[in-house]
């Protein structure tokens, strides 16, 4: 009789994983698997929701988020940077850019030949410029800009002799670029970044998108300095931010 009622528990924590899994899953943008994106970059859900004054953004894949990151070619010209990315309909102004600045979009990367958060130490070794392999939380803001190819987006560039306005952990490169030292985790199947507003009300009619993508430093690491170069997923299909926040 124990044994059947151990075998009864286990099976019935078996079965209860998939509910548990969709019920993650719920609300947001829902997108059909793509056996031909690579799996931790197939997107099938995205969601924002709010509790208090923090934002969740939630996206998961059909493989395992995070498993891969791109190969170090040694220096930052042509270097490659992968992402997990949620565009919003949030102005720029509201997390210390300039107005109207373009596409504000929350972004988790990993880029092993350069580091962009220079005010944290993700890897703890005590050196804050060698950890762009670790996952890490940026917010970007993001134009159409045809030199990166046609029809595609770059990371905004910040003209020489220029002063915009900028986040106050603006890390210092020449682009529209944040690094607030948010830390992404993830589990599984899904990459989550818990993100503090002072104004959480601006959620309310915020609309946005999930997107994976590879981008890459121009060869002259000059402008436009990064480039969206492989789109991987778009969760919508058509980049139309058609997720709402908390539905």
């Amino acid at each position: 009789m124990a044994k059947f009622n151990l075998l009864a528990s286990c099976l019935a924590v078996a079965l209860s994983l998939p509910a548990l899994s969709h019920e993650q899953h719920k609300g947001g943008i829902k997108a059909p698997v793509n056996d031909t994106t690579l799996a931790p970059f197939d997107i099938i859900h995205g969601k924002i929701t709010t509790k208090g004054n923090v934002a969740t953004f939630h996206m998961a894949v059909s493989g395992e988020a995070g498993t891969h990151k791109p190969t170090a070619s040694g220096k930052l010209a042509g270097s490659e940077v992968f992402s997990y990315v949620w565009p919003t309909s949030i102005d720029s102004y509201e997390v210390g850019f300039e107005r109207n600045a373009g596409i504000l979009a929350l972004a988790v990367t990993a880029h092993p030949d350069f580091d962009d958060t220079p005010l944290y130490d993700e890897n703890g070794d005590g050196n804050t410029s060698n950890d762009g392999n670790i996952w890490h939380s940026h917010w970007v803001v993001l134009q159409a800009n045809e030199q990166c190819g046609n029809g595609a987006l770059g990371v905004v560039d910040i003209p020489k002799g220029s002063k915009p306005r900028l986040p106050k952990t603006w890390p210092g490169l020449p682009i529209l670029l944040d690094s607030p030292g948010w830390h992404p985790t993830f589990n599984g199947d899904v990459v989550e970044v818990k993100v503090p507003f002072e104004n959480i009300g601006l959620l309310e009619d915020t609309q946005f998108d999930g997107v994976t993508a590879g981008l890459r430093v121009n060869q002259s690491v000059h402008a436009p300095l990064l480039c969206v170069v492989n789109v991987m997923d778009i969760a919508s299909g058509d980049l139309s931010l058609p997720g709402k926040v908390n539905k």
